[in-house]
């Protein structure tokens, strides 16, 4: 199952999911990451937090959704609420769209360790979604099947 992370600047929350959900699923899912409105780099705590929860970051980076016109995605994750609200391109018109709404770690502003509590939690979030993600793709559903059981996860 190919998975496309939308985010609108694709530097902390999408590229967390796209690192996460590659480690994790080890070939199942083909995940990737991007952003309506491109940052252009990543966010230097997600590289730090990932590493540190032994997730390898090489390769990552900010980029357009344009980049992904030949993807075909089977499955559109909006991870933020402001790309949830955009209109996504024709060219992702036949995936199945849900929403996550993950808090933004990159937005605390305080000490060293709730900057790390907050990326903490929300890489947490990542993995308990990410698990339940490669257990829908262990069973191969149909584009509806696949909708009904993430409305089941909580996921919209």
């Amino acid at each position: 199952m190919k998975i496309l992370y939308i985010c609108t600047h694709n530097r902390c929350r999408s590229i967390l999911s796209e690192a996460i959900t590659h480690q994790r699923a080890d070939g199942l899912l083909d995940a990737r990451s991007a952003g309506s409105q491109p940052a252009g780099e990543v966010h230097p705590l997600s590289l730090r937090y990932l590493a540190q929860r032994g997730y390898r970051t090489e390769g990552l980076q900010s980029q357009s959704w344009d980049a992904f016109e030949d993807f075909a995605p089977d499955l559109v994750v909006t991870v933020c609420d402001s790309a949830a609200g955009e209109a996504c391109p024709l060219y992702f018109g036949k995936s199945v769209k849900v929403h996550w709404g993950l808090s933004d770690p990159s937005k605390i502003e305080g000490s060293e360790a709730e900057l790390e509590q907050a990326f903490m939690a929300c890489i947490d979030e990542i993995e308990r979604r990410v698990d339940q993600l490669i257990e829908l793709a262990k069973g191969r559903p149909s584009p509806e099947s696949l909708r009904a059981a993430l409305a089941a996860l909580g996921a919209h």
